[in-house]
């Protein structure tokens, strides 16, 4: 039905009435959120059954893209958007006197990712739905997200992040499809008749597998794919036990709390063995649940001829996390399906493909031998065959790689390596960016593309233009549309056409006029959560992401200690006034990331009270970032930092997000940059600092000493003895280990190497700002050019090229 405001109001008393047992005079914006949610869902619902039909009818493979997290953000605005019924909703809400935002505001993001590894799944799916492929998530339902970061005296403090405190509209409990996943036991091997080998195994743990199903629904064309999310549950027998026997109450309820642990927490602490034993458990549940329901559905459709499941489903893991997935499909194969080795070898390279996301070694899994022997015995014993059967292959196939065997061996130096894992069990091995890829096949992963070359392949992330900028920029989105017409809203290549716009100066008026109501829509909100004022006229230049060294938010804020050297040194200094916005969560037991956030704090702390600089320069952290506090953040960004170690950075997607809303780059040549590069022109993008070459050649062959800098460089020895000094803070508070960290430990991510081309690159960004046309002109360009970064255009690469499936009619 199409609603007007007067009927939407009646459904929404309506739902009110039953639900909430609420007036519309009665309900608060609690009570509001579920209501309009409840009529989200009801449209949902029935597309979600007509989309399940329609690829049983049509018989469609299905692509399974599993990961360990999924970053959702809220649901609301972008269901009502994808199924028509957001600007009705607003007007109703703004017709009872409600405030549209505060309403959908009421919706906790959900727990279930932490950076740009599960945004980007999250986009990949929207993008699934929207351009109509038959594809779904599997991930974990976890209870707690990462962590609520609060800043108590400049220090990062994590509380826990119980977003399920309150009932998820979105999610459909369904136990009828439990499954169950077996831990530990025996192993017993014995011969069947025909002299082949047969395995069963007894005194397992078992753990119920719940699925909790989201809803995901494409852009205006009645497409709803599925997010399945698995909880951990005790057996259901189990629970009957618990309710009946008193004496065997405590031990159910301690075997209860070990299960429940599984989808307890995202990212449990693994720096100890037991965070190391719950991290296994929660990627086998994952791969285990994901694959008997995909076993299950094929069997229900397609018949129990497993030899073509290959034909009608692919699985894509999210980088290593998911990596069991490969000995789990073997062991179902030949334990329960009865297989050969070779056949169920077959049909698993044919249907698990492996997305790689990091260069950074200490992100590329390894699991000790033991651990898993302990604790998926049976799937050690394949992951053990594989092993052997590979590196025998090299030394009789590939004589001239025999010396590479220690490399690229799953198992090597008493532990499993996952990625290696993934490699030789999938068909397709992709990077995600350009120069990623080139490093993975010439560096990080060589012995495995001389091997396997045809598997090697370039997928460049992307991002939902939807969710980016149709979404959280509605008034560019206007703009542009009142330019170039609507259609660049399902083909987001057609953003190209405001190049023509590009000296069309009523037009950079009005992108201007946009930016600077942004600004001053997130001057407002830094003014609410920080108590501080901000110059909106100021440049607001931009930092969010996970803290980490080789992301460099150090870089960023020797740069601001700098800037205020130079104003306390000269106070009239003619200095355009900045904003220098950070957002980023430090991992727990990360001491030096938490160390630069307490020095952003300090440093911040002493800048935005100098009354001397004339507020020529603020500091800004606002804590517990998460995709909410981004949507605020991006569309007033004006200077995109992308600012990480060359060769370090595989993709990165915040670069995408702010060039989509009109910010300039200021970055290494890394990752996804030398892409936006290569689109915009030198012209429209900062870059500066080492490139990729530059410092793997440092790394391999050193010939770099952060000690010299120091020495050499006036800038340098000032801020980096300020950090010793007090000189922010006080006595007691100190960053020495940030001191000794780069010059005792030789600067790692060469901050102090690229601290001078850095410095400059800023002087001429601050060239270009003072010319506001030129400004002006160079956002439009970086706009025109990011449709190539649409999540839309990886997807149909990742459909054409990996999962050979095609657009369902």
């Amino acid at each position: 039905m199409e609603y007007t405001v007067e009927t939407f109001q009646d459904h929404l008393a309506e739902k009110l009435k039953k639900d909430r047992g609420r007036t519309l005079q009665e309900a608060n914006e609690k009570d509001l959120y579920y209501a309009v949610a409840a009529i989200a869902q009801e449209r949902l619902n029935e597309k979600w059954v007509n989309t399940r039909e329609k690829y049983k009818q049509n018989e469609e493979r299905q692509v399974y893209y599993i990961s360990m997290e999924f970053l959702i953000g809220r649901l609301m605005e972008n269901n009502l958007m994808n199924c028509g019924l957001l600007d009705i909703c607003n007007k109703t809400l703004i017709s009872l006197g409600k405030d549209p935002e505060k309403v959908y505001s009421q919706e906790h993001d959900a727990g279930l990712g932490n950076g740009g590894l599960g945004r980007l799944a999250a986009c990949f799916l929207d993008s699934i739905a929207s351009l109509r492929y038959a594809g779904h998530g599997s991930g974990i339902r976890y209870r707690y997200g990462l962590f609520e970061q609060r800043i108590i005296h400049g220090n990062q403090v994590e509380l826990p992040d119980y977003w399920l405190k309150e009932d998820y509209p979105w999610e459909t409990r369904r136990p009828e499809e439990s499954l169950t996943v077996h831990f530990g036991g025996e192993v017993h091997m014995h011969h069947r008749a025909d002299n082949v080998l047969e395995f069963s195994y007894e005194d397992t743990d078992e753990v119920r597998a719940v699925p909790y199903d989201v809803p995901v629904s494409g852009y205006h064309n009645d497409v709803v794919n599925t997010l399945r999310l698995w909880s951990a549950e005790l057996p259901e027998q189990e629970s009957d036990i618990l309710a009946e026997s008193e004496s065997k109450y405590y031990h159910h309820l301690d075997h209860m709390h070990s299960i429940e642990q599984i989808s307890g927490f995202l990212y449990p602490d693994d720096s100890q063995y037991e965070g190391k034993e719950l991290r296994i458990k929660q990627q086998y549940f994952l791969v285990s649940a994901t694959i008997q329901n995909i076993i299950r559905e094929f069997k229900e459709k397609n018949g129990r001829d497993l030899h073509k499941l290959h034909e009608k489903a692919v699985i894509q893991i999210n980088d290593t996390h998911p990596s069991l997935a490969v000995p789990e499909l073997m062991r179902i194969l030949m334990d329960n399906e009865k297989f050969s080795w070779e056949d169920a070898w077959e049909v698993t390279t044919k249907t698990i493909a492996y997305t790689n996301h990091t260069t950074l070694s200490e992100a590329l899994e390894k699991w000790p031998v033991e651990m898993i022997k302990n604790l998926l015995p049976r799937i050690y014993m394949i992951i053990y065959e594989i092993n052997e059967r590979f590196c025998r292959g090299i030394w009789f196939d590939h004589p001239e790689l025999r010396d590479k065997i220690p490399e690229v061996a799953v198992i090597a130096d008493d532990q499993i390596h996952m990625a290696r894992l993934a490699i030789v069990g999938s068909f397709s091995v992709n990077g995600v960016a350009q120069l990623h890829t080139e490093i993975l096949k010439k560096k990080e992963m060589k012995p495995f593309y001389d091997l396997f070359p045809s598997k090697f392949n370039n997928k460049t992330n992307g991002i939902t233009h939807r969710r980016w900028l149709l979404q959280v920029n509605p008034a560019l989105s206007q703009t542009i549309t009142e330019a170039i017409g609507p259609q660049w809203i399902r083909q987001p290549a057609k953003l190209i056409g405001l190049m023509r716009y590009s000296n069309d100066r009523p037009f950079l008026d009005d992108i201007a006029s946009v930016k600077h109501q942004n600004k001053l829509a997130l001057a407002e909100l830094i003014k609410s959560r920080t108590g501080i004022t901000i110059n909106e006229h100021s440049i607001f230049d931009v930092q969010i992401k996970r803290l980490h060294e080789y992301k460099r938010q150090l870089l960023n804020i020797f740069h601001v200690i700098y800037l205020y050297n130079e104003l306390k040194d000269n106070p009239s200094l003619d200095l355009t006034p900045r904003t220098f916005i950070f957002a980023a969560k430090a991992a727990p037991s990360y001491h030096m990331a938490k160390e630069v956030i307490k020095l952003i704090h300090h440093v911040a702390s002493v800048v935005n009270h100098d009354k001397e600089i004339n507020d020529k320069l603020k500091v800004i952290f606002l804590e517990n970032y998460n995709v909410s506090l981004a949507e605020k953040i991006i569309p007033a960004a004006e200077l995109s930092e992308q600012i990480s170690t060359a060769s370090k950075e595989a993709s990165g997607t915040g670069n995408m997000k702010m060039m989509m809303n009109g910010a300039m780059t200021v970055g290494t040549l890394d990752g996804a940059n030398i892409e936006i590069k290569d689109l915009v022109g030198d012209d429209n993008i900062f870059i500066f600092g080492l490139n990729s070459e530059q410092v793997l050649d440092y790394y391999a062959n050193g010939g770099y000493n952060a000690k010299d800098i120091y020495h050499t460089d006036e800038r340098v020895r000032r801020i980096m003895d300020q950090l010793q000094v007090g000189a922010f803070g006080s006595q007691e508070i100190e960053f020495k280990d940030i001191f000794y960290h780069m010059l005792y430990h030789n600067d790692p991510y060469f901050v102090l190497k690229d601290f001078d081309p850095y410095i400059e690159t800023h002087e001429l960004v601050e060239r270009s700002y003072r010319n506001q046309e030129y400004w002006q002109k160079m956002s439009v360009a970086n706009i025109a050019y990011s449709g190539k970064f649409s999540s839309d255009r990886t997807i149909h690469e990742y459909a054409s090229d990996i999962w050979k499936i095609k657009p369902v009619k």
